[in-house]
């Protein structure tokens, strides 16, 4: 039996390079096939669908972090206290976008981790 964190971690990964080399539709492409990693990985239907679901809410979660971190300290830099406090709610609000993104990227690497999943049966 495959690893379901294995596969979600090498998910991840996958569905982070494609994101970044095709902004905009990479990630569901990039979600969709890191889900089918996922799945080959996990080695089994059930397991596939939810190491491919991790892969996918894994992205949307560190997306919010580093929006929610990088936007408090841009701001911090250029305004001050201010621009922290400023920047940090603006890093809110991108990351909340995130997350409900990572809930639709989520199902369709779970689809893709089902798939992946299936093929090792």
């Amino acid at each position: 039996m495959g690893s379901i964190w294995l596969g979600a971690f090498v998910g991840f990964l996958v569905t982070l390079v494609i994101a970044f080399f095709f902004p905009g539709i990479g990630h569901l492409i990039g979600g969709f096939i890191g889900g089918i990693v996922a799945g080959l990985i996990a080695r089994g239907i059930r397991r596939g669908l939810i190491a491919g679901f991790l892969a996918g809410i894994f992205g949307g979660i560190i997306i919010a972090i580093l929006a929610f971190v990088g936007l408090a300290i841009f701001g911090g830099v250029t305004a001050g206290f201010a621009g922290a406090l400023f920047g940090g709610l603006a890093g809110l609000a991108v990351g909340v976008v995130a997350i409900i993104l990572a809930i639709v990227a989520g199902i369709v690497s779970a689809i893709g981790g089902l798939i992946g999943g299936a093929i090792t049966r």
